[in-house]
């Protein structure tokens, strides 16, 4: 019987020590069709894949198509004449940062995207650790901002920014550069760049390989072409939208839709926003989120977001346009764009060998929106635990090591997002806790508290005392704007095109 499957890649006694030495696990394939005459060994052909068919012919056993030699693999299993394979799907920040860690860890790496231009609607913003800790290089950050203004519903402006040193800033940039800077990174470190969209895979057991059906668009067709691919793990950074997410059923969460529009000023209006960003609140703009206008490299980006009422998003987009249009007068809009950012980490990030990261798994903050470090940090965490639970790519991994990886970013982030979730209830909920919130912000020991636990993602521990005047301060303030609070206080009267607020109202 041996003699039989000669030209097989790998021979039934290399099957069989594996299996004794508890490197592969026991494998059984379907679609395969007994020949008069032959017998199998379960044993035998343990671990390794079987030929679909064996038919009789003239006498002699024949193969139909090539054996393609595929091992169910226990975690912890040494690999032989090979690396460990893994697919990162999405090429945003995430999954830029997951391919160019497990390429440097000695991992096969094949990271998967669709449009390699793509320009996420997004602010844009990054922490000032984040240059030093990924090695950004200057010229892929547009601005460098210094000075922040809060904006109130009854536009109250509050300069924030004054705690900053001469050192202290806040990277802008745009997507479509900084992602594609990291995936070229990447690439450049031996991860393969593959033009592709995912659209399913499939496990072969609980131990054996994926299998990934995709698009590919490598040459250049609109269209695209059906391609497969054989990985051992996959990570899934392909949004809030994931396809991954859905395939290990991840659970849905409550997302925002963004809106943004960049428009380019003219020089004197640019040279307003040369370092400084803007952020609006109240319910003209957004009912649970802010408005926002942040400067890049030639333009700025005026954008909003809203989870609780997404229909009216172009209303509160046209809103945070009209309460910036003295300082944006003459602009002309160069690009329009909206997406969904998700509210909160999902029910499930993992299973088995599948790993979420970035916005597939949820980790955008509320309150603040921020998305992009903690995108990259997740991607990196996730592939560093997969580095190191394969020896660099020379062991077999799975939930394992992504569960480090987990266990690690929960205890790391945890505290952070459930602190930011509880100021989102509290100052988003109606416009006079907005006025108290933009309120709070001109107190000094505000401002560097939120800077320094902003640039530097280090839980800063405040002063005792400091902290008990804060607290009073801020019950105060929530008292104080509700008390004031007139008949004409709960929005400001903005213009929606041609038509004031009260206007849309009435007509609505």
């Amino acid at each position: 019987m041996a003699a039989s499957f000669a030209n097989t890649q790998v021979s039934g006694k290399v099957a069989t020590r594996q299996v004794a030495q508890g490197r592969v696990a026991p494998f059984r394939a379907t679609g395969v069709r007994k020949a008069a005459g032959a017998q199998t060994s379960s044993s035998l052909f343990a671990g390794v894949s079987v030929p679909q068919r064996v038919f009789a012919m003239g006498g002699a056993r024949s193969v139909s198509r090539a054996v393609q030699t595929v091992f169910a693999m226990r975690d912890g299993a040494v690999l032989e004449g090979r690396k460990l394979r893994v697919a990162v799907i999405g090429g945003g920040p995430s999954g830029a940062c997951a391919a160019e860690t497990l390429a440097k860890g000695g991992v096969e790496t094949y990271l998967i995207e669709r449009k390699l231009d793509n320009c996420k609607p997004c602010g844009g913003a990054i922490p000032l650790c984040m240059v030093e800790e990924f090695d950004l290089p200057m010229e892929i950050i547009d601005r460098k901002v210094t000075k922040m203004k809060m904006i109130s519903p009854s536009n109250r402006e509050v300069d924030v920014g004054k705690t900053l040193s001469e050192t202290e800033w806040i990277g802008m940039c745009r997507r479509e550069v900084f992602d594609d800077y990291l995936r070229n990174r990447a690439q450049k470190l031996g991860a393969n760049i593959v033009n592709g969209l995912f659209m399913r895979s499939e496990q072969q057991g609980s131990d054996g390989p994926f299998t990934i059906h995709y698009t590919s668009y490598a040459d250049g067709s609109k269209m695209g072409v059906p391609a497969t691919m054989e990985v051992d793990i996959i990570i899934g950074a392909d949004g809030a939208n994931s396809r991954v997410a859905k395939e290990i059923d991840a659970g849905e969460y409550d997302y925002a839709i963004a809106f943004q529009e960049r428009i380019r000023i003219p020089d004197d209006k640019m040279k307003y926003y040369e370092n400084l960003a803007e952020m609006y609140v109240g319910d003209d703009v957004s009912p649970d989120f802010y408005g926002w206008v942040f400067p890049k490299y030639d333009h700025v980006a005026v954008g909003t977001g809203t989870v609780v009422n997404k229909t009216a998003i172009k209303q509160y987009q046209q809103a945070t346009r009209d309460r910036a249009k003295v300082k944006t007068e003459g602009g002309k809009i160069i690009r329009v764009e909206a997406h969904p950012i998700p509210e909160h980490p999902r029910p499930r990030r993992c299973k088995g060998r599948v790993a979420l990261v970035g916005d597939a798994a949820g980790y955008v903050t509320k309150c603040s929106g921020e998305g992009i470090y903690f995108a990259a940090k997740s991607g990196r965490m996730c592939a560093e635990a997969i580095v190191e639970g394969s020896a660099n790519g020379t062991k077999m991994a799975g939930e394992d090591a992504i569960r480090v990886y987990l266990d690690k970013w929960d205890r790391k982030y945890w505290a952070t997002y459930k602190v930011l979730d509880i100021l989102q209830k509290v100052f988003y909920r109606s416009n006079p806790a907005r006025e108290a919130f933009v309120e709070l912000c001109e107190d000094s020991y505000v401002q560097k508290m939120t800077f320094d636990s902003y640039l530097y993602k280090t839980v800063v521990p405040g002063n005792p005392l400091d902290d008990v005047k804060l607290l009073v301060r801020t019950v105060s303030s929530l008292i104080r704007s509700n008390a004031l609070r007139s008949a004409n206080s709960n929005s400001v009267d903005v213009s929606f095109g041609s038509k004031a607020n009260s206007e849309r109202v009435a007509t609505a």
